[in-house]
């Protein structure tokens, strides 16, 4: 079993040692009035510290006199704005609990949301308006255009005691609702108290601290709680960064020369497609480079002024974090869910273990189970699953246990290595267990034209693959070079696995795979039985 004492007292703003979201919010946007809080890319909206706190005071009533309250829910379904932080921090302000839409969501999944959530206040853009109006919910009362929140504003009751209000929230009231993808089944609303989150957040201080006033970038949906938890919690409220909003998360690596964030986060996929940037350019081996040169790179990305870089949500490659590591820019690989607050086991920027997620963050213990399901216990462990308590005490046992769903090693020094999904593992028919997500690591790995890559195995006699297209290295690719490029990039994988593991057959698919469609969850984990189901007919081709 692996432990760590909880995190000591704070060292840093004075917003880490606040019972509640609420108090962190108030004391940095007391010590900080005149700093831009929140902005978009080129400047063009600009909102100083002193006005986010007006905007929430105001929204707050305004909520008030919709009857939001403490308890009730407030959805948003917004893209990465700064009124969503706005809405967000003013709802939460009340004692209520708001949660957000993926943006991809149909109206079918928005009216399980709503009928889980109850709510009765949406706060949505005009273009998601439609979709809003089509989930038929009948508990819905209010649908509140963001494109019209100074009428939202302008409509509280002046009389309102907003003091009064926050001072009253718990730390043990539930800060917010995080859906989970739904990968088998229905979403499950994990509720997130204030004590969970800043639990987390002192945690993650003692490991990953900032500069109080730094900057971030807010790109990935606010619905799932990386982006939440990192550009809104952390980076927002407790340490008081300048946050830009980038409304299309394809544009964010092209805004950060503008931004200079002095901490930053990004999926694999993002580090996978900035390394083969760099490569197309000839920066093929890192490590040869002199340091002037070196730095010139990582001013040319606009990552030369952060203090650590983090990789998350899925599986990376060990070369990606090695190129990263010599350009001078080590990435820190983490492993997290949505039902331990975010970030569980951080690799500390200043011994990185390639090929692991890290050590537990400081007052979590973990241990594994015979079968190697990793197990975790602490503050940071949620309060449980909206209107589920079924699904909470199968999740959570009576000693406080989480019981993760994820087969882990720890090593003597407490780093963790996940090996796969417990569900997930690969049983073929002579009963040898795999994991799939690293072979699909590896075949991605293998070539930039692969973007997507699903392995099926299980109770067959080897493994196949299904592939589809990078459409961005697609278009740049000549074309009849394609399939002799993804074929090498197989071979190439193979060279890494077990003969057991290698991909004897695959087929590549004329489709793009996006966020949020039918084989991916909006934050690109694979719907392996969606996915098998509806590419059945090529998965039996490929063992005909």
């Amino acid at each position: 079993m692996a432990t760590t004492e909880p995190a000591s007292p704070a060292v840093g703003p004075r917003a880490l040692d606040a019972a509640t979201l609420c108090e962190a919010f108030q004391l940095t946007a007391s010590e900080r009035p005149d700093q831009v809080a929140l902005r978009t890319v080129g400047g063009a909206t600009e909102i100083t510290f002193a006005e986010y706190s007006g905007h929430v005071r105001r929204i707050a009533a305004g909520l008030a006199a919709l009857g939001v309250g403490p308890g009730d829910t407030v959805a948003t379904m917004l893209t990465n704005r700064p009124e969503f932080h706005l809405v967000d921090t003013a709802a939460f302000h009340l004692g209520a609990t708001p949660f957000s839409i993926y943006n991809t969501s149909s109206p079918e999944q928005i009216a399980y949301l709503f009928s889980n959530a109850g709510n009765r206040v949406v706060v949505c853009e005009r273009q998601f308006l439609d979709a809003i109006r089509a989930a038929h919910a009948p508990a819905v009362e209010h649908v509140v255009l963001v494109e019209e929140l100074d009428d939202l504003e302008a409509g509280g009751d002046p009389e309102f005691d907003f003091e009064a209000a926050w001072r009253a929230v718990r730390a043990d009231d539930v800060l917010t609702l995080i859906y989970t993808s739904g990968t088998t089944g229905p979403p499950k609303g994990v509720e997130l108290t204030h004590a969970n989150l800043m639990a987390e957040c002192r945690a993650v201080a003692s490991v990953l601290p900032m500069t109080p006033g730094g900057r971030q970038t807010s790109y990935l949906p606010s619905a799932h709680l990386a982006d939440r938890w990192a550009a809104h919690y952390y980076a927002s409220i407790v340490y008081g960064a300048t946050i830009t909003c980038v409304a299309d998360p394809r544009q964010v690596v092209a805004a950060l020369p503008e931004v200079r964030p002095t901490a930053w986060g990004a999926v694999p996929r993002i580090w996978e497609k900035l390394m083969a940037a760099l490569q197309a350019k000839g920066i093929a081996d890192p490590s040869v480079l002199p340091e002037e040169q070196k730095a010139a790179v990582r001013a040319s990305l606009g990552l030369d002024q952060v203090e650590w870089l983090l990789s998350g949500a899925a599986p990376i490659p060990d070369e990606v974090l090695a190129y990263f590591l010599a350009l001078g820019m080590p990435i820190c690989e983490l492993w997290g869910m949505s039902e331990l607050s975010c970030c569980a086991t951080i690799n500390p920027p200043d011994d990185i273990r390639i090929g692991t997620v890290g050590k537990a963050v400081p007052g979590l213990e973990l241990k594994l189970l015979d079968d190697g399901e990793l197990l975790a216990r602490g503050g940071i462990v949620m309060k449980g699953y909206r209107c589920d308590p079924e699904k909470t005490a199968e999740a959570v046992d009576a000693d406080g246990w989480l019981h993760t769903g994820d087969i882990a090693e720890i090593d003597d020094d407490g780093y963790v290595r996940i090996v796969d999904r417990k569900k997930e593992l690969i049983i073929n028919a002579a009963g040898k267990n795999m994991s799939p997500a690293n072979i699909e690591q590896r075949l991605k790995a293998g070539s930039p034209l692969i973007g997507q890559a699903i392995v099926i195995g299980d109770r067959r006699p080897y493994n196949v693959a299904l592939i589809v297209l990078d459409p961005d290295a697609r278009a740049a690719w000549p074309a009849g070079d394609v399939d002799a490029e993804v074929a090498r990039g197989v071979e190439e994988a193979n060279g890494h696995l077990s003969r057991v593991e290698q991909i004897k057959r695959f087929a590549i698919l004329p489709v793009d795979w996006e966020p949020g469609g039918e084989e991916l969850t909006p934050t690109m984990k694979l719907k392996r039985k969606p996915i098998a189901a509806k590419y059945a007919a090529e998965i039996e081709a490929l063992y005909g």
